[in-house]
This record gives structure tokens, C-alpha cells and sequence, in this order.
């Protein structure tokens, strides 16, 4: 269609162009070029397209929005300043990218009310908004009636080159393709520019005929710096195409209105006054003026403050009439969206004594999976294509498909990364507690969802099995070493690695319990007793004492599949030797000092055993039995055996050294760190942000 601006919309772009510029150079730090480059598609959106309420950002109503070039942020606090939010003020505009300010670098979902997901990892965003899009879809087909929409939102995205280039890009837009999510909604910032220079220096595909090969719709604005009639036309063809998501390529001219727009120049770096000066002669604003909105600029923007609450206000009364009607789905939607737990919900979890059968935690934690699931509806989730081997199938639902988006079960395919930025987005959507699956090894694929996860607070399970040499024949390649350490090295997020039925049970419970953290399981393959003294609640310690000995000559202190071991080793050897099981170090870090040395106490030498690195262990122990070099392939007994990890070899190597340092150990009483740090403190941020 001809292109048609009006003299106030000029206005109102050249004005996001022109704050954007003053944002970065005041703060001396940041990206102009893409904010300025993408001021059309964002005033399209925010200004018309988006169904939003400013001052009530948590509404389940609103459309869901994301900024996947999350270093393009100024651009998201400008548009949330313009339209009213009251999280984004001038001076918080001002302290862009300042220590404690709600306007850091990149978008962070805690600190700045009404931003749905933190990012700045490219790819990540576009694929949050893959799970929103999921968990729309889902909830629509779940609770929605004849003549009742309550859940009828678009998730809408910008994004560019370097999301388009991040693989965990292509695993999620593979897969939304395949799942025909025609809600979803991404304008693709085209402006062939990364930090290095041109994009014809590395990435030259055809992005367009990419997604169509996935299944999307394809569409493009050729002049996304001016044509704001155009990019309103191809919103309405995308929301026109129910059974596809729709990517809209907008090209566009990186740093429009710079002296150094179109190049690499003005993408991570402040224009400088002098091209400050220039910008903003060149849109016919003040040079001498800095943060200036015109007054109808702003009285425009501002209406998305009334409008917004009518929107609230209609959902309110539509909602009310469908509460009288179906008060049973309401209760349990406005249950699910205040994260609130069905009444006596941990009644559901399984119990064990000793003399059941011995069980893989893998199975195990199927058990308590689906008796959770079965009460609650709010897990949803799945497994990387390795369903019968992490034992997630879910009993009580069926698969979640393009025909079927009722169904709770997602079938992720081989796409560990997307898998879970996807989950995710279940959980930044609301009403959803996400879990996803694979082999523990394989966390090293996915962990950037994981580290976001737990920085921006999402209550996401990662169930994660094969966690040890115990895997067996598949090898090294698949046998865990380093992972354990890797998540308990991650702030705000729970390593879980139970040694039987209750701590399986108990894991989870803590898991469901929390609000911002999210847990990691590690999981047996190979069978494990069900432990004397076990049980749900001890979990919620991080780690208690499993079989108690009066004045002990050494102590174990072990997770997993090792503590049974530990138990038969103490039996094995001459004197007296208590046993610990830590299931989570991190809770047992949080305990007070008098506890933990109730546990671990003084003057007795503490011995800790893990099938994994040793790192971190020296907190807690004065010696550890871990693994030094990767494992190998062989039976998985075959293989516990040749690393020491038999309670035969366990206890003859913990004799061994209790005859040299752990008898200097018990003479001198050297003290470990768990015996005198003061208790952690488990906070989603490290700064108070305002």
C-alpha cells in the first residue's frame, strides 16, 4: 500500500529516534543503532497493535511482548516511559545502565515491572516468546467457552540478525512451525549489520526461505524506516494466518538519522555530541534540548493509559460473567495466575520404606511427576526426544500438538537449547509450571536457559537423568562429571541429586514450593534401595544425618547413588562411621551454623563421595572420593567399580586415609567452611534494584 505518515506520527518516531540517542550518550554506554533503526515498528505496536494496560503490567489479558535484541533496550524503556508505565519514569531514563537503576543493560524481568522476560543472549527472547505463545494456545483450548475468550493474546517480537544467527533460534522457530502457533508474532529488525561489520561477512543465507521450510509465513516491509502504512499492512495478513507464526522481515537502516547509520559504528557505542547535534536537526528537534518529548508526542502516547484500563476493565466484567457461569475454571485460573497450590497438594507424594524395591531415581521421579500432575494442572512440559529413558510421559494428558493444544505433554524433538528457553516462556506467561528433560550431560546444551532461568526467576524443573559413571555402556561422551558443579556453582538455583523414594519425593516438593528459583534433578539409571531414616521432610535441610553414631571415627557425606554406598561401606569397616546425604547443598547452606555443625561436627574427620568433580566439596569435607578424570565405557557396575565407588573400595579408601591426614584431622580438629559461614542468603538479584 502507498505509504502514509502523518505530521504527528513524523513526530512521535523522530521522537523515539532522538530520546534513544540521548539515553545511550547520557549514560555513556549502550546500543543506539537498533533502537533508532527499529522506531517505526516499535510506535506501530505500542502506539496501535498491542492490547496492553500500562498501569496494570501483570494483567493475564494483556498481549505478551518481546524484546529478543534485548541490548535494544533503551528502546523498550523509552516506549514503556511514552505510554505511562509508572516502573519507567524520565529520571529512570536517565540512570540507564547506572548501578540499582530499573533501566539496566539489557532487559531484566525483576527489575523493571511490565518486561516479560530477561535477555540479551540472542535467541533466547524469540524463543520465551515461543513459550508464551505455547502457553496462550494451551490455555485458550484448556479454559476458554462459547462466548468466552478470556485467554485471546498475539506474542509479539522484535528481534534481529544475531537471533536469527543463535541455533537455539532455529530448534525453537523449528519447532513453533511444526506446532502452527499462528498467534505468534516477529518482526525481524533487517538491517544486515552485527558488531563485526556487514553480515556479508558471515551470514548470507535466505532467512525468508528458512522459515517457510519450518512452516511459518513469510512476509516483508522493504522500508521499514519510513513505512509505518506498510509494516501496519503486514500485521494484519499475519493475524489474518491462524495455522502459522508469521516472521515479518522489516528492513531497515541500523542508526537511522546518524551520520554513521548503515554501519557497524553506531550499533554498541554513543553517537557523540556532534552527531547528537546532527540527529536531531535532522527530525527538526532543539539541539540544545536532551530527553525531549513534545507535548502531543506525549499526550498521544498517554492515551494508552485509558485505553488500557477500559481493556482491563471489559476483561474484568467478560471474566466476571464466565466466573458465574464456570466457577470451577475460574477459581482454578485465578488460582494458577497468583501461584497459589491446590489445597493439600504434598499429600499426593509417594512414601517409601526400607525393604521396597530397590528403584532408578529416574523412575522414581516419574512416580512423583505424575502424582503431582495429576492434582495440578499447571504442569506442563516434557522431554528432549528422550520420553522413555527420562520417564516424563504424563499419565493424565495427552500430547500438547497442533490439533491437541489442550494436551499438558510437549514433544520437543532433539532441541535440548530451545527446550528450555521455551519452558521458560511457559513460565514468564503465567499460570504454567514448565518442566523439561533430558540426560544430565546434556544440560551443557541448554545451560543458558538454565542461568536464565534461575537470574530471572522462573519456577522451571529441569529433570535431568543418566547422572552418573553409572550410565554405563554409553560411555564418557554421556556419562556426567562436571555438570553437578556447574548448576550448584549457579546462583538461585536448586541442584537436587536424591538418594531414594522419600528424597525424590522431598526434592519436589521443595521444588514446587519455591516462587523464583528453579530446581535441577539429577537421576539415577541404575536401580537404588530405599534408605533406613530417609525421608520428605529431611530434604527441606539439604542435608541430615542418615545413620547417626555416637562419637563416630570419620563421617560420609554424600548425594545420589553414593550414599546407599556409603551406608554398606560403614558396615564394612572396623570402628564406628556415620553417614550424611546431602540431596541439595545449596538448602544446607542456608541452615543455621548450629545445624550444620550438628551434622558435620568438630574434631571428626568428614569424608566426602560424589561420581563427579570434586570441586566445592572441600566446604563440607576434609577428604572427597570423586572423579578425577572422565569416566568410561563398560557395564555401569563394571564402571563404579574401576572408579572406587563399590562400598568395598569405599571403605578402603577412606581407611587409607584415616591412617595418614584424616588422624591429623581428628587429633588437631581442623575445621571445614560449612562449620563457621554465616547462613546464605538465596536472593534473585545481588543488587536492590528500586
Amino acid at each position: 500500500p502507498e505509504s502514509k505518515m502523518s505530521t504527528l506520527e513524523e513526530k512521535q518516531i523522530a521522537t523515539i529516534r532522538t530520546l534513544a540517542a540521548d539515553i545511550v550518550q547520557k549514560a555513556n554506554s549502550g546500543h543506539p543503532g537498533a533502537p533508532m533503526g527499529m522506531a517505526c515498528m516499535a510506535h506501530v505496536l505500542w502506539n496501535e497493535v498491542m492490547k496492553y494496560s500500562p498501569k496494570d503490567p501483570d494483567w493475564m489479558g494483556k498481549d505478551r511482548f518481546v524484546l529478543s535484541n534485548g541490548h535494544s533496550c533503551a528502546l523498550q524503556y523509552l516506549m514503556m516511559h511514552l505510554t505511562g508505565y509508572d516502573s519507567v519514569s524520565m529520571d529512570d531514563l536517565k540512570k540507564f545502565r547506572k548501578i540499582f537503576s530499573r533501566t539496566p543493560g539489557h532487559p531484566e524481568r525483576h527489575a523493571t515491572k511490565g518486561i516479560e522476560v530477561s535477555t540479551g543472549p540472542l535467541g533466547q527472547g524469540i524463543c520465551n516468546a515461543i513459550g508464551m505463545a505455547i502457553a496462550e494456545s494451551h490455555m485458550a483450548a484448556t479454559y476458554n467457552k462459547p462466548g468466552f475468550k478470556i485467554f485471546d493474546n498475539y506474542t509479539y517480537v522484535l528481534c534481529g540478525d544475531g537471533c536469527m544467527q543463535e541455533g537455539v533460534a532455529s530448534e525453537a522457530c523449528s519447532l513453533a512451525g511444526h506446532l502452527g502457533l499462528g498467534k505468534l508474532i516477529v518482526l525481524y529488525d533487517d538491517n544486515q549489520i552485527t558488531i563485526d561489520g556487514d553480515t556479508s561477512l558471515s551470514f548470507t543465507e535466505d532467512v525468508g526461505k528458512r522459515f517457510e521450510a519450518y512452516g511459518w509465513q513469510v512476509l516483508e516491509v522493504k522500508d521499514a524506516n519510513h513505512d509505518t502504512t506498510a509494516i501496519r499492512a503486514a500485521i494484519a495478513l499475519a493475524r489474518q494466518e491462524t495455522g502459522k507464526p508469521t516472521i515479518i522481515k522489516c528492513k531497515t537502516t541500523i542508526g537511522f538519522g546518524s551520520s554513521k547509520q548503515g554501519s557497524h559504528d553506531v550499533h554498541g557505542a554513543p553517537l557523540g555530541d556532534a552527531d547528537i547535534k546532527t540527529v536531531k536537526e535532522k527530525f527538526g528537534f532543539d539541539s540544545k534540548e536532551f530527553f525531549h518529548v513534545p507535548e502531543d508526542v506525549l499526550k498521544t502516547y498517554r492515551k494508552k493509559v485509558d485505553e488500557g484500563k477500559k481493556l482491563v476493565a471489559d476483561w474484568t466484567t467478560k471474566f466476571s460473567e464466565y466466573e458465574a457461569k464456570y466457577p470451577k475454571e475460574a477459581e482454578e485460573i485465578k488460582r494458577r495466575f497468583t501461584d497459589k497450590l491446590p489445597e493439600g497438594w504434598e499429600k499426593c507424594l509417594p512414601t517409601f520404606k526400607p525393604g521396597d524395591k530397590a528403584v532408578a531415581t529416574r523412575s522414581l521421579s516419574g512416580q512423583v511427576l505424575n502424582a503431582l500432575a495429576a492434582i495440578m494442572p499447571e504442569i506442563v512440559g516434557g522431554s528432549a526426544d528422550l520420553t522413555p529413558s527420562n520417564k516424563t510421559a504424563l499419565k493424565c494428558t495427552g500430547d500438547y500438538q497442533k490439533a491437541t493444544p489442550a494436551g499438558r505433554y510437549l514433544r520437543f524433538g532433539v532441541r535440548e537449547h530451545g527446550m528450555g528457553a521455551i519452558g521458560n516462556g511457559l513460565h514468564a506467561y503465567g499460570g504454567i509450571i514448565p518442566f523439561t528433560a533430558t540426560f544430565l550431560t546434556f544440560i551443557e546444551y541448554m545451560f543458558p536457559a538454565v542461568r536464565l532461568a534461575a537470574l530471572s526467576g522462573h519456577k522451571h524443573l529441569f529433570i535431568m537423568t543418566h547422572d552418573s559413571i553409572g550410565v554405563g555402556e554409553d560411555g564418557p561422551t554421556h556419562q556426567p562429571v562436571e555438570q553437578v558443579n556447574l548448576v550448584r556453582g549457579t546462583p538461585n538455583v536448586f541442584m537436587f541429586r536424591p538418594a531414594d523414594g522419600n528424597e525424590t519425593s522431598g526434592a519436589y516438593k521443595i521444588a514446587i514450593e519455591q516462587e523464583f528459583t528453579p530446581s535441577v534433578f539429577a537421576l539415577s539409571r541404575q536401580n537404588l534401595p530405599q534408605l533406613e531414616g530417609s525421608s520428605i521432610e529431611a530434604v527441606a535441610k539439604g542435608a541430615y544425618t542418615l545413620v547417626e553414631e555416637k562419637d563416630p571415627d570419620a563421617i560420609f557425606i554424600a548425594t545420589g547413588s553414593e550414599v546407599s554406598a556409603c551406608v554398606e561401606a560403614a558396615k564394612l569397616m572396623d570402628g564406628k562411621y556415620g553417614v550424611v546425604s546431602m540431596p541439595c547443598a545449596k538448602l544446607f547452606d542456608e541452615q543455621s551454623i548450629e545445624y550444620r555443625r550438628k551434622v558435620l561436627p568438630f574434631k571428626v574427620p568428614i569424608i566426602a563421595v560424589e561420581a563427579a568433580a570434586a570441586q566445592g566439596w572441600y566446604k563440607y569435607a576434609h577428604h572427597a572420593i570423586t572423579m578425577k578424570t572422565f569416566g568410561c565405557s563398560g557395564k555401569g557396575a563394571d564402571c563404579l567399580d574401576y572408579f572406587g565407588f563399590t562400598p568395598k573400595k569405599l571403605a578402603a579408601s577412606a581407611a587409607e586415609w584415616l591412617k595418614t591426614t584424616g588422624k591429623a584431622v581428628k587429633e588437631q580438629g581442623f575445621a571445614v567452611a560449612a562449620q563457621f559461614e554465616p547462613p546464605a542468603k538465596r536472593d534473585l538479584h545481588y543488587v536492590p534494584y528500586n
